[in-house]
């Protein structure tokens, strides 16, 4: 069996050698069909790891109670229509009364225009500055590179003094270490530098290592306005205790805005995976957009063999009837002429996985994500390919082997 298999094989290597500028062409079209379907389900993968790797930042056990908005129809255009914002009462009475074992934090963004000053040196004036208590770093994600974090006392007190990310660090100051102990103007204030934040990335043209964090009174007495609504983060033990925590939550904040049983929620609770599982599953349209787009290219191109395999029917006519005087069968002919389209195929397959990984990685590259390698979808581009170079060499194969031998050796 391996002897005929070899055999059906070194002929159809032969026979695509004597053809060789058709069966480019047709390996060609098979191949940017596969690259299609496996470069464009490739630069979704590498989106969909991007996505998955920026949002999720503050950790798979994270979830935030933040004001709730919903988008309302007047007249034609949509503006969003807001809750009762959170305030800091609400919040701190939260934080006070939630017992579930977990990091609580209480946040509010002083401003998203910021800029930072150090002697002649400045950021740009797109700096956002948060007010936080001594547990936003933990529940954001963060990590301290250099320095320290604030204390309770400085938090209740307001105190003068400033975390900054390291972009901002490297904007300003020649190292790391020459930051902390820095007097920095932001605003009309001025603060003195006690932390460096660990680089973090950037998620979607925000950069996490842009930001300046102060504590939350010194925001509250300098940077109020009067519709400042604040966040809690909320960051459990595991990633299992999430959904429980979530219950508790809900249940709490519930009460403290008073909230009969009949009336629905007027706050949300996201949690950290929320925003990109939702992106993720709308994404789903353009992954059945690519594969119809791709499997249109490949019927194409089963077109395009099933024509060769015709042609080659027709051409080698008078050699089918040689090799069936000397005692081919017709399963034999069959054999020859599926073993040379499968081989088309295959070779069509290979071309276009490979181009497809190329195509497909070059967002991973411009994302700066990592080098992917799609293997469901190189195995279904294998699949695929056997399948179009099956279909399309039945019946050329069963053409060939049905022809009758006397009337093929006397073929011109």
């Amino acid at each position: 069996m391996n002897t005929i298999l070899f055999e059906n094989i070194r002929i159809a290597v032969e026979s695509i050698r004597s053809h060789l500028l058709r069966t480019i062409l047709t390996v060609l079209i098979i191949g940017f069909g596969i690259m299609a379907l496996v470069g464009i389900l490739t630069a979704i993968d590498s989106l969909k790891y991007f996505l998955a790797e920026n949002f999720m930042m503050m950790g798979a056990n994270t979830m935030s109670i933040r004001n709730r908005s919903v988008k309302v129809q007047v007249g034609g255009h949509s503006r969003p229509e807001y809750y009762k914002l959170i305030t800091y009462e609400d919040a701190k009475r939260f934080r006070d009364l939630f017992e579930y074992p977990s990091y609580v934090s209480i946040f509010v963004y002083a401003s998203n225009t910021a800029t930072l000053k150090y002697e002649s040196e400045k950021t740009n004036p797109n700096i956002p500055v948060v007010g936080s208590d001594e547990n936003y770093i933990i529940t954001a994600g963060y990590e301290l590179l250099a320095g320290r974090n604030f204390s309770i006392n400085e938090i209740n007190f307001g105190a003068s003094l400033a975390i900054i990310g390291s972009d901002l660090s490297a904007s300003l100051f020649d190292n790391h270490q020459d930051a902390v102990g820095k007097i920095v103007s932001i605003g009309a204030g001025k603060y003195r530098i006690i932390g460096i934040l660990k680089e973090k990335g950037s998620s979607l043209g925000f950069s996490g290592d842009k930001i300046c964090i102060l504590p939350l009174n010194n925001v509250m007495n300098y940077f109020s306005r009067p519709n400042m609504s604040y966040t809690i983060n909320i960051m459990t033990n595991t990633t299992e205790s999430l959904d429980p925590a979530k219950g508790e939550a809900t249940g709490l904040f519930r009460m403290i805005r008073k909230l009969r049983l009949n009336e629905e929620d007027n706050f949300d609770i996201v949690m950290s995976d929320n925003i990109v599982e939702q992106l993720i599953d709308n994404m789903k349209y353009i992954t059945v957009a690519a594969t119809i787009i791709g499997l249109i290219t490949l019927f194409g191109a089963a077109i395009g063999l099933m024509n060769i395999m015709l042609v080659s029917v027709t051409e080698r006519t008078h050699e089918i009837g040689i090799r069936k005087a000397m005692g081919a069968t017709r399963g034999v002919i069959k054999r020859q002429f599926l073993a040379e389209a499968i081989v088309v195929g295959q070779l069509g397959g290979l071309l276009g996985i490979v181009l497809g990984i190329m195509v497909g990685n070059i967002l991973s590259l411009i994302l700066g994500t990592n080098f992917i390698i799609p293997w469901i979808w190189i195995l279904l581009g294998v699949i695929l390919c056997f399948i179009v170079a099956l279909v399309s060499g039945i019946y050329p194969a069963v053409k060939a082997s049905k022809l009758d031998p006397i009337e093929s050796l006397r073929f011109e």
